[in-house]
């Protein structure tokens, strides 16, 4: 079984969209792009929890029609299992939706909060705290679901051979898996 699908998950400015095009593009992937930038940008983060569910229920159906139409892998710039965060962040609860969601990656790789975080007008938990805080149930959301999930470190190119390296030994520990079901 090859990866289907990695999801770059965790609080925001920690290099996801940067390195989600050179991580598909290492893979031989594509990108399915975070689709909450886009809805912010266009307009403005005064979000309601009907706002995380249009952006969590869009993002979904184009990584679904991505899938279908056969491109492998898929690097996804968040899922909804983000934006379930972002509830819990923003409202201290999320919508029922969000924990029914069944469209989970074949791998997580949870990007660790040791870069500089840097504002852009549609960042919200700029200080420590927050920042923390946001890790912090990112990570238990992963291991709420039981997913697959790597956490990934570090500054630059340090930060894309971790993410590379992570998916990696996934690879090869489902190649083992394969051969051994096969044998």
């Amino acid at each position: 079984m090859k990866l289907r699908s990695i999801c770059l998950h965790g609080p925001e400015s920690t290099g996801k969209s940067t390195l989600a095009p050179r991580i598909a593009a290492h893979l031989g992937g594509e990108v399915v792009d975070e689709y909450g930038r886009e809805y912010a940008e266009a307009r403005g983060i005064d979000f309601t929890m009907q706002d995380l569910l249009e952006i969590a229920k869009t993002h979904d159906a184009g990584m679904r029609t991505m899938i279908a139409a056969g491109f492998r892998p898929l690097v996804l710039d968040t899922d909804p299992l983000m934006t379930a965060v972002w509830a819990d962040m923003l409202f201290g609860e999320r919508d029922p939706w969000f924990d029914e969601w069944q469209g989970t990656a074949d791998l997580y790789l949870l990007f660790d909060i040791d870069m500089a975080w840097r504002p852009d007008g549609t960042r919200m938990f700029g200080t420590q705290e927050l920042r923390q805080k946001f890790f912090d149930l990112s990570k238990a959301e992963l291991e709420r679901r039981g997913v697959r999930w790597a956490l990934v470190s570090g500054q630059d190119e340090e930060r894309f051979a971790k993410a590379i390296a992570a998916i990696e030994a996934v690879q090869a520990e489902l190649a083992q898996i394969d051969e051994s079901s096969t044998a």
